[in-house]
């Protein structure tokens, strides 16, 4: 008897199983949120939404409780989203999970998908007019091509 070894991951070959979301608490992360909420329900794949908390140096050297302040962001994030789903049990099944990673959007969203496995990744447009010259997390994410990318405006 000759051992075979696993197939491959594969992405995106059924429909997505796992779609990622960032939010971070802005009005596009939370039309990204909705968005990505609807294609979950469709495609009945499970929803990640995924907070980065933000790793703040400068803050941490002044002695600033910067851990406690993006805590309670996450806290506050979850708990919404817990209350949107409630208000739709019953209506609407959707499956979610809410996780927090820790350093910049673009990396916390990067290792989401990665330890996630996600088939597909969906952020809010950049409401920074400073991204158009150094490049937002949605461009990142897009030129990294690992993932499909959707960016809600």
């Amino acid at each position: 008897m000759v051992d075979k070894e696993p197939a491959p991951f594969e992405r995106g070959t059924d429909g997505p199983k796992v779609i990622v979301v960032g939010a971070d608490g802005s009005e596009s992360s939370w039309r990204a949120v909705s968005y990505a909420a609807g294609l979950a329900r469709r495609q009945n794949a499970l929803l990640a939404v995924v907070y980065v908390q933000p790793v703040i140096v400068t803050g941490a050297l002044l002695g600033a409780p910067v851990g406690e302040v993006t805590t309670e962001v996450a806290d506050e994030l979850q708990a919404e989203i817990r209350r949107s789903a409630d208000r739709l049990q019953g209506i609407y099944d959707i499956r979610w999970e809410f996780h927090t990673f820790r350093g910049d959007p673009y990396n916390g969203l990067v290792a989401a998908a990665e330890s996630l496995t996600a088939d597909a990744v969906v952020v809010g447009a950049s409401e920074q007019a400073g991204h158009r010259i150094v490049g937002s997390v949605a461009i990142r994410l897009v030129k990294a091509g690992r993932w499909p990318v959707t960016v809600v405006p």
